[in-house]
């Protein structure tokens, strides 16, 4: 059986999830502005990529299954647009040479691993479902992992004195995006085609029972 998101607990959970990421995109895009840092301009591009794909999550939600595996197809192509930006980003701070401020790229990444800690909280429950279910529990997950890597980032800067590490961190980041987007789109492709959608004797629920472990 597989969970749909079509509950009303599910739908407000995602859409404390959505007001966690804008809120996450306004503190960090200002701080990566001024932190220069290739790791934090991946961090705001995350945190709003997912609050437009999570509103589109919400949106798909009791649709049919071609809707939501359409929406999980665009989610997968936003998140692999997003890591090519991120990897010229990277490229092009590797060019300039200017040094990242280490002491912002620590706190705004404990800031960012705060906001999706509690997101994540909120949506283990609901780490299994449709590719539009799985897709947000994905990037929540992998958001709080890109978040703690770039507190560690900074870190490292501050003990190198050297923005290499900040660059790293932002080519891995971009690396780590595309994995999920190849696992997203994957499974939307699969669930686009008739056998997937039940035609193997598969069911679709909307109970938030259905949920499995990971």
């Amino acid at each position: 059986m597989v969970f749909d998101g079509a509950s009303p607990a599910y739908r407000r959970v995602l859409a404390c999830v959505i007001a966690i990421n804008l809120i996450g995109f306004g503190v960090v895009a200002v701080g990566a502005l001024l932190a220069g840092s290739a790791a934090l301009a991946a961090n705001t591009l995350d945190f709003a990529a997912d609050a437009g794909t999570y509103a589109l999550s919400l949106w798909a939600i009791g649709k049919s299954a071609q809707v939501r595996a359409a929406a999980a197809l665009f989610k997968g192509g936003s998140l692999a647009v997003m890591a090519l930006a991120i990897l010229g980003f990277a490229v092009w701070r590797a060019l300039t040479g200017a040094m990242p401020d280490a002491g912002a790229i620590t706190g705004l990444g404990l800031f960012g691993a705060a906001a999706n800690l509690v997101a994540a909280l909120l949506l283990v429950r609901y780490r299994q479902g449709d590719a539009n279910v799985r897709s947000v529990w994905l990037c929540t997950r992998n958001d709080l992992i890109q978040c703690v890597a770039v507190a560690a980032t900074g870190l490292v800067v501050a003990l190198t004195g050297s923005r290499w590490p900040d660059l790293a961190v932002g080519v891995l980041l971009a690396a780590v995006f595309l994995r999920s987007a190849w696992q997203i789109t994957a499974q939307a492709l699969r669930e686009s085609k008739p056998e997937g959608r039940g035609g193997q004797g598969d069911t679709i629920t909307h109970s938030p029972s259905a949920v499995g472990p990971v």
